[in-house]
């Protein structure tokens, strides 16, 4: 039998045996069960967990708390396809999050700009215009409201 035989078998081989100890099964029961869960001895105080730190309850359709976008900059939403920005204290603004130039979501806030890093635009946080790159065109703007301490898309 050739060298390269004699390798090729035996690399097989241990293929083969990796694949049948991954494949077998554990003689104990236990074994991959998750340890139960610690309970907490601290009394529940029925509070709603909807409600905001004002007491007041969260609207069902809001997109996130008035807290989570920071002045100066803002946050993305991929499942809403929504950038949401707060460029002055208490400003809230929202905009397509899907670049004008080939439709990519955009990535990030950074500062003052919403950045869609596929070909490099850059768009306002204020009002969406285009500051750089390809971009043909404005990110759309989109309706939000605030509700108490909620951010609501409408």
């Amino acid at each position: 039998m050739a060298r390269r035989n004699v390798l090729a078998a035996g690399a097989l081989g241990v293929g083969a045996a990796g694949l049948l100890a991954a494949c077998g099964g554990d003689d104990d029961p236990r074994a991959g069960t998750p340890a139960p869960a610690a309970t907490s001895a601290a009394p529940t105080t029925g509070a709603d967990p909807s409600a905001s730190a004002g007491g007041e309850a969260a609207p069902a359709d809001a997109l996130a708390s008035t807290a989570d976008i920071p002045v100066g900059g803002g946050k993305i939403f991929p499942d809403q396809q929504v950038v949401v920005t707060q460029p002055a204290a208490g400003d809230f603004k929202a905009f397509d999050a899907q670049c004008t130039h080939q439709g990519c979501l955009v990535s990030q806030v950074q500062g003052d700009e919403i950045v869609c890093t596929c070909h490099g635009s850059a768009f306002s946080t204020s009002d969406g215009s285009v500051l750089g790159g390809p971009a043909p065109s404005p990110l759309a703007a989109r309706t939000i409201t605030v509700e108490g301490d909620s951010l609501v898309l409408g």
